[in-house]
């Protein structure tokens, strides 16, 4: 059994930030990266809204900086996920990933979200033979070809702009008539020759022969049905909290977020979280890095008095 005074699940830009607080604060924090370092914004081409990079930088990039500035001050990273948690009997708290045990006497979750599914026929099938859920990994693949994009937030829209690069044509499907993304985006998008749209509607099947070739419609107000031959499908309706492992273990409200207050507490005492498993609103970077800070901190004031 590994003893550790804090253990930080997940390597996001709130996991990497609670890394270099807890450094900072001599607790020599062990971060269990899980199997993405920099969780969802490793995956982002290009972040043009987080302070102090005013030409923009990639998401790539973002995670290595903070990562090596985590590892300056005393942070550990681990590449491994944790499977099992068992925080029932207070501090110290058991931990189990895929390669070891834990002992923890603090403990702060910061393991994000993943992307919704449809849950439609067909997205399983050609999920990696047509259907994605990141423009950045696969938008090379679609070069001169026709896309869909599901959704009508910040993200389906930046993403839709990044597969401009790539497509022939993005076609934006959205449930409603009118789009949920931000002014400057949506400005952008309507200046892109290469972007359409298909409102009130929603994708009911994807369909091909080894690889996507068209998805089947419904406009949810004319209660019409079509067919859009396309050559891929880029899935981006929200996020879901990675909560399988906490379930029973730390309070959570009905969608599965678990829930912290101010300062950034759970339900269980000595357990800490921030970012997008405890954060249904904001879902920035700066604010999961602010959060990150924030969790830190709190941390290692609990860990002092407890101590005292």
């Amino acid at each position: 059994m590994q003893k550790e005074k804090v253990i930080i699940i997940g390597s996001g830009p709130a996991g990497l930030t609670a890394a270099l607080y807890a450094a900072r604060a001599n607790l020599n924090p062990l971060v269990l990266a899980g199997d993405l370092l920099g969780g969802q914004i490793s995956l982002t081409s290009e972040v043009e809204n987080y302070p102090g990079f005013p030409q923009g930088v990639s998401g790539a990039e973002l995670v290595d900086l903070m990562k090596t500035q985590a590892e300056r001050f005393g942070a550990r990273l681990e590449y491994d996920s944790v499977v099992a948690v068992d925080f029932s009997k207070g501090s110290p708290f058991y931990l189990k990933s895929t390669m070891a045990e834990y002992e923890a006497e603090a403990v702060i979750v910061t393991v994000g979200a993943s992307p919704r599914k449809l849950g439609i026929p067909g997205e399983a099938e050609f999920t990696g033979r047509g259907v994605s859920y990141c423009a950045t990994c696969d938008g090379f693949f679609f070069k001169g070809k026709d896309v869909v994009v599901v959704g009508g937030g910040d993200s389906a829209l930046e993403e839709g702009l990044f597969l401009t690069k790539f497509a022939s044509k993005v076609t934006i499907v959205h449930r409603r008539d009118q789009l949920r993304a931000g002014a400057t985006l949506q400005a952008r998008a309507a200046a892109n020759e290469k972007i359409g749209y298909i409102w009130d509607t929603v994708v009911t099947a994807i369909e091909g022969d080894g690889t996507v070739q068209r998805v089947r419609l419904h406009n949810r107000k004319t209660g019409g049905d079509s067919v859009l031959p396309t050559d891929g499908v880029f899935i981006f309706i929200g996020h879901d909290p990675n909560n399988s492992i906490f379930k029973g273990q730390l309070a959570m409200d009905q969608d599965g977020y678990v829930i912290t207050d101010k300062q950034m507490r759970t339900s269980v005492e000595g357990v800490f979280a921030a970012g997008e498993i405890q954060d249904r609103l904001y879902r920035q970077i700066a604010t999961s890095v602010g959060q990150g800070a924030a969790a830190a901190m709190m941390c290692e004031r609990w860990l002092a008095e407890r101590e005292g």
